[in-house]
Formats: C-alpha cells, sequence, structure tokens
C-alpha cells in the first residue's frame, strides 16, 4: 500500500516552520513515504482541490485515497502514527 503526505503549507505559515525539520527526518526515516509540499501561495489548484482551510495541513493518502488529514503542528510520534495508523 503505497503511502504519501501532502503538506499544505506558507512561508510566513509559524506552525510550518516548525515541522518543516520533523518532515525532513521523516522523509529519511521513511524513504517509501512520499511527502508533497505544496505551497498555499503558489498553487491554488491542490487548494481547492483538498479544501484547505488552514496551515500546516497534512493530507494522508494510501493508494491515492485520502484516508486522513492532520491540521496544525503536531510532534513526530503523533504525526506518524497518523501516518501510519497500522503500527500502533
Amino acid at each position: 500500500m503505497k503511502t504519501e503526505v501532502i503538506d499544505f503549507w506558507a512561508t510566513w505559515c509559524g506552525p510550518c516552520k516548525l515541522m518543516n525539520p520533523i518532515l525532513d527526518e521523516v522523509e529519511k526515516e521513511y524513504p517509501d513515504l512520499t511527502i508533497t509540499r505544496i505551497d498555499i501561495d503558489s498553487d491554488n489548484d491542490m487548494v481547492e482541490k483538498y479544501n484547505i482551510q488552514s496551515v500546516p495541513t497534512y493530507i494522508i493518502l494510501k493508494d491515492g485515497k485520502e484516508i486522513d488529514r492532520i491540521v496544525g503542528a503536531k510532534p513526530k510520534f503523533a504525526f506518524l502514527k497518523r501516518v501510519f495508523p497500522e503500527n500502533g
């Protein structure tokens, strides 16, 4: 099952800046996980497609289907628990 996270962020967003190093760590630790970063000020089509209301928002996709979304900054363990709920 292919897992992808779409990270909706903005340059002016403080919580987004806090999450960047966490996402960088997660990318290194889980090479099979695809993280796509979308600047909401540059990609209105994606913002509308996923109905993004605030940043940061993380859309979790399994095999291309949205299974969950995280709104706001979270500690790494909480983020991973939502991305990989099957790991407990």
